[in-house]
């Protein structure tokens, strides 16, 4: 089973944020400059739902909990999703 951002969040502690705008919904993880790879190497892609970071050799998956159309990016370390309902 794929955990949930939220579930990330509940396991990790405090390293998720989440924020309500009008029309979107933002999540910020600070997932690190990796563990023994070099963050700039980290890419992340959206499909159907689910959120994949891939760092070298290193995968992790999280389902979006909103729907509509989301958006993630990587940037210094910190994984952005966006949610656009």
């Amino acid at each position: 089973m794929t955990p949930t951002l939220q579930q990330f969040d509940d396991r990790d502690g405090d390293a998720l944020s989440r924020y309500e705008y009008d029309a979107s919904v933002v999540y910020a993880a600070d997932i690190g400059s990796g563990s023994g790879s070099d963050s700039d190497e980290a890419t992340v892609d959206v499909v159907d739902g689910t959120v994949m970071v891939v760092s070298g050799d290193e995968q992790a998956d999280f389902e979006i909990p909103e729907t509509g159309t989301a958006e993630a990016t990587i940037n210094n370390g910190v994984l952005t999703v966006e949610v656009t309902q």
